[in-house]
């Protein structure tokens, strides 16, 4: 598999001199909101298991918190996934083709990720804005529904701009040339 090799670069060690600052820093961004929405989760799951069984008295509006967490997490993680080149893979036709015609699958697949990713975008867009012209909001917590269904629209925009913006690893994989450097000055 093409992607473990060449688009999951390690984000815990230094980035290359050549790394572009501002991505590192919204992919770290991402995670850490990631970690937050999970301790966040974890938080509300166990106070509410010790409301439930040690007092009788659960978090009515828990359930629905946690759905929303868990709809952030998941959206954001599929777009650190869309980034990293992670998703998966049915190898059915890649593992068999090789050459320019590799190339001209891995266009396809990823005209086609980022165009249905696109398109899913727009259609949460206009499910977001109705639910904010209408001030929706959950039956139990009251939470505006602009809140977890700006997860979809988020995270598909972010996966959509990341197969864009990762184009050459998408298209070209392992095999894509390396960018030229300088020869160390004395």
């Amino acid at each position: 598999d093409w992607s473990s090799d060449v688009c999951s670069p390690d984000l815990l060690q230094p980035a290359p001199p050549d790394a572009a600052p501002a991505e590192s820093r919204a992919l770290r961004g991402i995670y850490a909101v990631l970690g937050l929405v999970m301790l966040a989760g974890v938080l509300l799951n166990l106070a509410n298991v010790i409301g439930r069984y040690a007092f009788a008295k659960p978090i009515f509006w828990a359930e629905e918190v946690l759905v929303a967490l868990t709809i952030w997490g998941v959206f954001l993680g599929a777009a650190v996934v869309s980034w990293r080149c992670d998703h998966l893979n049915m190898d059915l036709f890649s593992a068999r083709v090789r050459g320019p015609a590799l190339t001209v699958l891995n266009a396809f697949t990823a005209i086609t990720m980022a165009s249905v990713c696109a398109f899913v975008a727009w259609q949460s867009f206009t499910i977001v804005r109705l639910f904010a012209e209408t001030d929706a909001v959950s039956a139990g917590a009251e939470i505006p529904k602009i809140i977890p269904h700006s997860a979809l629209l988020v995270g598909f925009s972010l996966s959509a701009a990341a197969v864009v913006l990762r184009w050459r690893r998408w298209v070209l994989g392992p095999d894509q040339p390396k960018p030229a450097t300088e020869a160390p000055r004395k």
